[in-house]
């Protein structure tokens, strides 16, 4: 008999390529946008990043997160029928807070500009970002269906699709304008917002319709009587045990509105805890957004510097090392449904060994990726920005990447197991001691005290999804090798790879990239033949 890979392995590995791809389009993506726009209008673009955050929280994700899940448990006992049900309540409450929260924001972008981000020149982006909303919550709302169907073949093509016609329409967009000798600005990386959830929504949108036609197809197969059996059945009162009739299709299509009304209930139950979270932790993004240029201000810089500076971390810096995490957002991802799959079927020993094996897997990655980025992060900065700065603030946060891929992981699994609550108020505390940080102490030690308090809040973030979880699920794992057996192995790849990035750094652009490429094969190489030699011979 043919063995087929495991669902959460291959939507795990599809997610992962398309991530790695989408993520490297990005990248060039952001180099591309700093040299034709700057550091200054770039971190005008990155100031309404919150406010998307926030419009995501409460018209996309949470509501994506909980089709997700009650998709999967739904398959686990009806397979197409709960599932197209579950979609089809999601869809109608995001499309409606969607429409309703676009309106708000493109006749209120200069309020919102103003008084929450402190910044009238983002008024024209806030509303190319109101265009978007609609699109972007009926694009979550069929990826949810995929993910809670384990099949990611469609999320990842659309997530490569809007990548890839976003980048192309703001390119195109700059060129044309610096050809008619117009001013280019930030207008023009918003644009693309628009443009790049359209052309996902497309593919999408095509793909369900050809899904769902497959299934019926496959249930007329399967089922010559599906015509038959389409109406409920009830018992009669009296009658042997068995004996059923069939409910008058008028009768059968009030039944099926009970059923969407108890499934937008069910979405509403989980989605709130999760809307709640996103959103006051949006509201306290955008205050930290707001908040950073002003307080540099007060430690002394001038308007211009201040975002420029928020540019460079922002736009440059964080985007590498956001970069290894299409591994872990993928992980985490597949993780939700699946978790929550095994829970519906009270299979706990499931639960346990992928939480396991993820957990084990995100810290493994994190602390390669913090030797990697405190290994060339200075070369990073100057050979593909041209700036120092970013340099120095990629090596203070690849400290960030265990705690941050880590949190992910975790979080996941709690949301799978239905503990969105604890996930708020744990995502919460790590941002209110960011937002300490910046308030307090940025007007005395600049944005020193910005990066400190990111790598505190996701220290304290892990470390507190790591104790929720433990409530849940028994954890037994070996300290030496969960985090000093791959902390030695980075630290000796690094010692390794140093001399040949010492070597190359005096040479041409091409030959520091070179340097840079072959010191990271040799860290990662190295890292894994000690992580392999060294293992643990139990399974954890």
């Amino acid at each position: 008999m043919k063995k087929h890979p495991s669902p959460l392995l291959a939507g795990t590995l599809i997610l992962t390529v398309t991530g790695l791809l989408s993520r490297l389009l990005g990248f060039l993506y952001r180099i591309y946008l700093s040299r034709a726009i700057g550091a200054e209008a770039l971190g005008l673009y990155q100031m309404i990043s919150p406010v998307s955050g926030i419009c995501f929280a409460l018209c996309c994700g949470p509501i994506q997160t909980a089709i997700s899940r009650f998709s999967a448990q739904e398959g686990a006992q009806c397979p197409h029928t709960g599932a197209r049900r579950v979609f089809l309540a999601g869809l109608v409450l995001s499309e409606t807070l969607a429409v309703s929260s676009a309106f708000i924001l493109f006749h209120a972008a200069d309020i919102c500009a103003e008084f929450l981000l402190g910044e009238p020149r983002v008024a024209r982006l806030l509303q190319f970002l109101a265009l978007s909303l609609p699109l972007s919550a009926a694009h979550a709302a069929i990826n949810g269906y995929y993910y809670g169907k384990q099949k990611t073949a469609v999320p990842a093509a659309s997530q490569l699709v809007e990548q890839v016609v976003r980048v192309a329409s703001v390119y195109l967009l700059i060129e044309w304008l610096q050809t008619g000798q117009r001013t280019v600005d930030a207008a023009a990386a918003a644009f693309g917002l628009v443009i790049g959830e359209l052309a996902a929504l497309t593919v999408t949108f095509f793909s369900f319709r050809f899904t769902l036609y497959r299934e019926n197809m496959s249930c007329l197969r399967d089922r010559p009587s599906l015509r038959e059996e389409s109406c409920p059945r009830q018992s009669i009162p009296g009658s042997e045990p068995g004996f059923y009739v069939r409910k008058p299709p008028e009768e059968a299509s009030g039944v099926r509105h009970l059923s969407l009304l108890h499934d937008m209930r069910r979405i509403i139950a989980m989605a709130l805890p999760l809307t709640a979270n996103r959103l006051v932790l949006g509201l306290l993004q955008s205050v930290e957004a707001a908040c950073i240029p002003g307080r540099l201000q007060a430690y002394g810089l001038s308007q211009s510097e201040a975002v420029s500076l928020y540019g460079v971390l922002t736009g440059m810096a964080l985007p590498f090392i956001f970069f290894p995490s299409a591994l872990t957002n993928s992980v985490a991802v597949m993780l939700l449904p699946s978790v929550a799959e095994a829970q519906s079927l009270q299979d706990h020993g499931r639960i346990r060994r992928a939480s396991d094996r993820s957990i084990c897997f995100s810290l493994y990655l994190g602390i390669l990726c913090t030797g990697l980025f405190t290994l060339c992060g200075r070369q990073l900065g100057t050979v593909f920005f041209v700036n120092e700065t970013a340099g120095q603030y990629i090596t203070i946060l690849g400290w960030l990447c265990p705690f941050l891929y880590l949190s992910t992981t975790a979080a996941s699994i709690l949301n799978g197991m239905g503990r969105t609550g604890a996930t708020f108020f744990i995502h919460l505390t790590g941002l209110l001691i960011r937002l300490v940080f910046v308030l307090l102490l940025i007007p005395r030690w600049g944005m020193r005290a910005c990066l400190l308090g990111m790598l505190v809040g996701e220290l304290a973030d892990a470390g507190l999804c790591l104790l929720a979880l433990r409530r849940e699920i028994r954890m037994d794992f070996s300290v030496f090798h969960l985090l000093f057996r791959p902390m030695a192995a980075a630290f000796i790849g690094s010692r390794l790879a140093q001399p040949l990035l010492f070597a190359t750094e005096a040479g041409s652009s091409l030959m520091q990239i070179a340097g840079i490429g072959i010191g990271c094969c040799v860290l990662v190489l190295t890292y894994g033949i000690l992580l392999y030699v060294t293992r643990s011979r139990q399974n954890h």
